[in-house]
């Protein structure tokens, strides 16, 4: 079976640039489930009602986020919808949930979500909440969305959960790594799966305002980029009865 994973969808642009082209993804690589991570998918940030939608109407069977899952306060009513979720170390409490299972008719699919706290906001431990999740799952096909800022961070949890989950795909930093492997010929790992988005641009936002934050340490106002796309993602092959990976394929779609 086949999985594709999406990365960080950025704004309008990417939103219809991921519709464009999901459909002829999934038929070239023969996927059967697709998760997308929408943290960045609204115009101006974060993730919205509309957003969310669109994801979802364009083909996308999980939404994950990240640190942005609460940018925009019209997105609490999103997380009522149990395959759209937020980071499962916010704290007890907080609404939505960061973890689904998704029965596929042949197997279930778990998908889960999970925030790093190097450099981002100090939630509950990411490690912590990765052991406790693996308790509650009745399924061998895992699939973990660690939406995390430092590449130490990320190496780590993937060998923290090498053996036990079917995959782990880094998200947040936007810049694709070419570092995929199966570790402990198990669990399929990528430091990050890139974006989805405007490809000329830093991370997706204009090139200018985003080199002057930079150089002359003053606040701007940061724009959607403009121009062409890319999609960034890779593709998981995995045996549905043990759960384990037997391929990961980057791939970049302009």
């Amino acid at each position: 079976m086949n999985v594709l994973f999406i990365g960080d969808v950025v704004g309008k642009s990417g939103c219809d640039f991921l519709r464009s082209k999901l459909s002829a993804i999934k038929h070239d690589y023969s996927v059967d489930f697709t998760i997308v991570n929408g943290e960045n998918s609204a115009q101006g940030n974060g993730i919205t009602p509309f957003s969310a939608q669109h994801i979802l109407s364009s083909g996308a069977d999980v939404i994950t986020t990240g640190n942005h899952a609460f940018k925009r306060h019209e997105a609490a009513e999103i997380y009522d919808n149990d395959i759209i979720l937020r980071p499962q170390n916010y704290p007890d409490g907080c609404i939505g949930k960061g973890v689904c299972t998704v029965d596929i008719g042949i197997t279930k699919i778990a998908v889960v979500n999970i925030s790093g706290t190097v450099y981002l906001d100090p939630l509950d431990n990411p490690f912590t909440t990765a052991d406790k999740i693996l308790k509650t799952l009745d399924t061998p096909n895992i699939f973990v969305d660690f939406h995390a800022e430092a590449t130490a961070e990320k190496k780590a949890m993937g060998y923290h959960l090498a053996g036990k989950v079917t995959a782990v795909l880094g998200t947040h930093t936007h810049v694709q790594t070419a570092d995929e492997t199966i570790l402990s010929s198990h669990t399929a790992y990528i430091t990050d799966a890139g974006m989805t988005g405007p490809e000329n641009s830093v991370l997706g936002v204009e090139i200018k305002p985003a080199v002057d934050k930079l150089r002359f340490r003053y606040p701007v106002r940061f724009r959607e980029a403009e121009g062409p796309c890319f999609l960034n993602g890779v593709v998981i092959s995995f045996d549905v009865k043990t759960g384990k990976s037997t391929k990961i394929q980057r791939i970049i779609i302009r």
